[in-house]
């Protein structure tokens, strides 16, 4: 298969996907009730891949290119990738969790950045500009729009904070394989890149750090960090062009009234 080929789903493969995407949120929302000081991102990372396998899904994380766990856990000045330990969360951190589910063949992904306790404004700050900066992009995924709206949208809003947004990880397309085309960057110019047509499925994911852009890849292989040790901030939705506009498959329903 041509891994550059952008693979349109029908109605059907949508709501599968609905119900994977579903399925993360739930597992957010669970881990949400856990995230709190002198708890260990590992587990966390038992606690979802329980929850995953429980709802009769498949962690697609776990094993994935060789990681060794069901979600991404990155604290503070980690972007992504982040390996859960055993090192307790303290008050004042925010964790992005990053998950995603394989249910029935079918791919969910989403990410949220987490309080830990009571932060610092700045840091909240932070937080909602990079929430806000998802709904930006998204309000951008419409069918006749390209892939470069999305960039601009999200690099626009953020930037004019005062923000750095990272460069070197972006968004994805995603169906049957975590991983499809098209790549979407949280950068970029208007009227640039593929084309967004009806079918389409994508996820739309902002990694913005407090400082500089720059980020540095850690020797273990997976954590990416921000270069000035800055904190970061990651919110993820994957969505279908359908209609002629973003139908948002994942959800933050179920960790809104703990969080935040």
């Amino acid at each position: 298969m041509d891994s550059n080929r952008i693979i349109l789903k029908t109605d059907e493969e949508i709501e599968f996907m609905r119900d994977a995407n579903r399925l993360v949120g739930m597992t957010l929302g669970e881990l949400s009730h856990h995230v709190r000081p002198g708890i260990t991102t590992l587990q966390l990372d038992r606690i979802a891949e329980t929850f995953i396998r429980d709802h009769g899904a498949i962690p697609t994380f776990l094993g994935y290119g060789g990681f060794p766990n069901s979600i991404c856990t990155s604290v503070n000045e980690n972007v992504v990738h982040g390996i859960p330990n055993d090192k307790p969360l303290e008050e004042g951190d925010v964790i992005s969790i990053d998950c995603g589910t394989n249910l029935r063949g079918f791919c969910g992904d989403s990410a949220y950045t987490f309080c830990v306790g009571e932060v610092k404004e700045e840091v909240k700050q932070l937080l909602r500009i990079t929430r806000e900066s998802l709904y930006k992009g998204i309000e951008q995924a419409r069918e006749d729009n390209r892939i470069g709206d999305i960039g601009s949208a999200i690099q626009d809003y953020c930037e004019s904070h005062g923000y750095g947004v990272v460069r070197e990880l972006v968004g994805h397309g995603i169906g049957k394989q975590m991983h499809e085309a098209p790549e979407v960057p949280n950068y970029g110019r208007r009227g640039t890149g593929p084309l967004l047509r009806n079918g389409m499925c994508i996820a739309i994911e902002p990694m913005i750090n407090m400082g500089g852009r720059k980020v540095i890849f850690e020797n273990d292989g997976w954590t990416v960090r921000t270069k000035d040790r800055k904190p970061s901030a990651h919110f993820e939705h994957t969505i279908a062009i359908r209609n002629g506009k973003a139908d948002i498959l994942s959800t933050f329903e179920f960790i809104l009234e703990s969080n935040n």
